[in-house]
């Protein structure tokens, strides 16, 4: 059982609309609180890759930290963004790590995505997952989570787990909210 939560499509704001909230996010990539949030992924991930190792943040938002926070520790990361940095040519190659932080949560088309994300990957390739998770579905009604409208896919671990079998990784959930997929 896949365990997804999901909006219905009729509820997805359109494009325009979904730019202008994300553009209402604070992604300073010089702001240290944003640099300690994305550290949460960012400091499991890193020691798993190999120097010099080149990646993918997927959904880099207006303000790619994440990419700077690689490049700063020696490796080569690339921006993509639907929004903000569509440099459609990078989806077009394999990299040793994809990150995925706090974008999974956008995903119109999860199984989708995921399938697009696992083929950017090298064989040995890492997928570094940041996200809230749905373990206590009796919190759903009042989770902050779901107030935020561009908001329309809510995974549980089982439904990262359910991911990881499906296109052949391990996983492991290092905190609560990050899921590296091996």
């Amino acid at each position: 059982m896949c365990d997804l939560a999901f909006v219905p499509k009729p509820f997805h704001l359109d494009l325009e609309s979904e730019r202008e909230r994300y553009l209402m996010h604070e992604n300073d990539p010089d702001d240290p609180r944003y640099r300690a949030f994305l550290a949460q992924l960012w400091t499991v991930l890193k020691p798993l890759l190999r120097p010099g190792s080149n990646g993918l943040d997927y959904g880099s938002g207006p303000g790619p930290a994440l990419v700077a926070m690689a490049r700063e520790d020696g490796f080569e990361m690339t921006a993509y963004d639907p929004h903000f940095a569509p440099n459609v040519s990078s989806l077009d190659r394999t990299y040793d790590f994809v990150t995925c932080t706090e974008t999974a949560e956008h995903f119109a088309s999860p199984a989708e995505e995921f399938a697009r994300l696992t083929g950017l990957l090298e064989p040995d390739g890492i997928l570094g997952v940041m996200t809230s998770m749905l373990d206590d579905r009796s919190a759903f009604p009042s989770w902050h989570y779901l107030r935020d409208p561009t908001h329309l896919a809510f995974y549980s671990s089982t439904t990262m787990l359910w991911i990881a079998e499906r296109h052949g990784r391990h996983i492991s959930f290092p905190t609560g909210n990050v899921a590296v997929f091996t």
